[in-house]
């Protein structure tokens, strides 16, 4: 198990060995996921956007530019 110590102004140093399995280095984000009540994931949150290829389907029905320019008028009209 790797521990780390968490300062008086709450900053905690992650091992090394953590960071080369997360992937992540100095600049880069963490997300901290609640999973069950007082346990929490540590989650690389700085990923390639290529990385996102593929996980929203293509849309049944091909949606032409008129659609679009259609659907923003329709939701400019409803105001804030």
């Amino acid at each position: 198990m790797t521990t780390a110590l968490v300062t008086s102004k709450g900053q905690i140093t992650i091992p090394k060995s953590v960071r080369d399995r997360l992937g992540v280095d100095s600049g880069d984000r963490i997300e901290f996921v609640e999973s069950a009540d007082g346990v929490f994931s540590v989650i690389a949150a700085t990923r390639d956007v290529r990385e996102l290829k593929g996980m929203i389907g293509r849309p049944a029905k091909p949606v032409s530019v008129e659609d679009m320019k259609r659907a923003i008028r329709r939701g400019a009209g409803r105001g804030k």
